[in-house]
């Protein structure tokens, strides 16, 4: 991107002075450009409708964190969801179990994302739990493997 995200890397340089060296000043023409370019990549990437609900800043770092504050709840209220979902699936019989396992895999990943990690046990108790009585033999047979070391 042109190291456009020097703007976001790095402060703003100190206010121009007539004392500033012609390194400063460069330095701080630099970060500007960066800046407007940044924040103007960073609104062209959202809706109008998102837009709207952001307090407009002409620092890109300033408007990032206010992009980030925003969508706190959602990700909150995602995370929630994806939770729900792990814990309340069942298979259905009419998928394969091995896309049905993956479907579990994938929305327990999605909750790393969120920094809520599962553990692959319970991912495991998850994905069984989840299984009909019709699995009743592979489930104690599972569990006796799992008690015997095996």
């Amino acid at each position: 991107m042109l190291d456009y995200d020097h703007a976001l890397r790095h402060e703003a340089p100190p206010a121009l002075t007539d004392k500033s060296t012609a390194e400063q000043k460069l330095a701080h023409e630099r970060w500007e450009k960066c800046n407007r370019m940044s924040l103007m990549l960073i609104k062209n990437s959202i809706t109008a409708t998102i837009r709207g609900a952001i307090p407009d800043s002409t620092i890109a770092k300033t408007y990032l964190a206010s992009v980030e504050e925003q969508f706190k709840g959602t990700s909150k209220a995602h995370a929630c969801t994806l939770m729900l979902k792990l814990v309340t699936t069942k298979y259905d019989g009419r998928s394969g179990i091995r896309e049905h396992i993956m479907m579990m895999q994938d929305t327990s990943n999605k909750l790393k994302d969120l920094d809520m990690s599962i553990s692959e046990g319970f991912l495991v108790q998850f994905i069984m739990t989840s299984l009909p009585a019709s699995y009743e033999t592979f489930k104690v047979n599972y569990n006796t493997q799992k008690e015997n070391g095996q």
